[in-house]
């Protein structure tokens, strides 16, 4: 039998993009799949979006939340597919049969005992124009998992048996909460690549510098965690660049209208 697949939307204030998204899993071409979406306590019309589409949708709730990995938990405990995965608000599957084609080598995987699956999506700009592709075989990546977020987190397949065996996403992660949990498998065994374009995701503008800093100290601290080596070079010079980057900021931010006013 074709596997129940899962897609859970976290959403919260994203009414340009939400219907989009929506729209995109209502037309696969796969007939066994369920929609859960869960909205932080939108302001902007994403409810009155959602709620048009009830009737595609196996389970809705709005409510504020502690963050993105306490909304894909609420979405996990609420959802019943044999796998499941994750799609940004504005995000969406690449074409109809997106979900008919990766059908195959999720049983594939399942009868290997893999458990992650993923493949490529396309970082669009406003305007819908590629800008570039994300998403390299395994093979290429697997040393990669354990120094950073390697994976195209959009679209990727997480069998259920994940959640049963490693329990739920790490609220205390608020950044990089699906990378922490990708550990938890990875950094004992393999996931499957499919060279199939999966999802279009939006390239999201720079990071501030504190959001850097931030996201290497959850990253070191995911690594640590993990008995993995805290500081390697690479990962020290990144989050030192960024930690200077941010002092320098704040310095200018302080100094500089003192400077100006004399």
């Amino acid at each position: 039998m074709k596997p129940l697949i899962t897609i859970i939307i976290a959403v919260l204030n994203k009414s340009t993009t939400l219907e989009r998204s929506i729209k995109s899993i209502i037309n696969q071409t796969y007939p066994r799949k369920e929609i859960v979406i869960i909205d932080g306590g939108s302001k902007d019309g994403s409810i009155s979006i959602t709620n048009r589409y009830l009737d595609n949708i196996s389970y809705f709730e709005s409510a504020r939340d502690r963050g993105i990995s306490h909304a894909w938990n609420k979405g996990i405990q609420n959802s019943h597919g044999e796998w499941i995965c994750f799609l940004g608000a504005d995000d969406f599957f690449w074409s109809e049969n997106v979900l008919t084609d990766i059908a195959p080598y999720l049983i594939n995987a399942n009868t290997k005992g893999i458990n992650i699956v993923y493949g490529k999506i396309a970082k669009i700009d406003e305007n819908l124009n590629i800008i570039k592709y994300i998403g390299k075989p395994w093979e290429k990546i697997r040393w990669q998992v354990k120094h950073g977020m390697a994976l195209p987190h959009p679209g990727l397949m997480h069998h259920r048996s994940l959640f049963s065996k490693y329990g739920l996403y790490d609220e205390a992660y608020k950044i990089v909460g699906d990378y922490e949990f990708l550990l938890r498998e990875l950094k004992y065994r393999d996931a499957f690549f499919v060279n199939n374009l999966i999802v279009a995701a939006h390239q999201a503008g720079g990071q501030s510098d504190i959001s850097n800093v931030l996201t290497n100290y959850e990253i070191l601290k995911a690594r640590k965690k993990h008995k993995l080596p805290y500081f390697s070079w690479v990962w020290t010079l990144v989050y030192l660049r960024a930690l200077s980057r941010l002092i320098l900021t704040t310095i200018k931010k302080y100094i500089s209208p003192k400077l100006n006013s004399k």
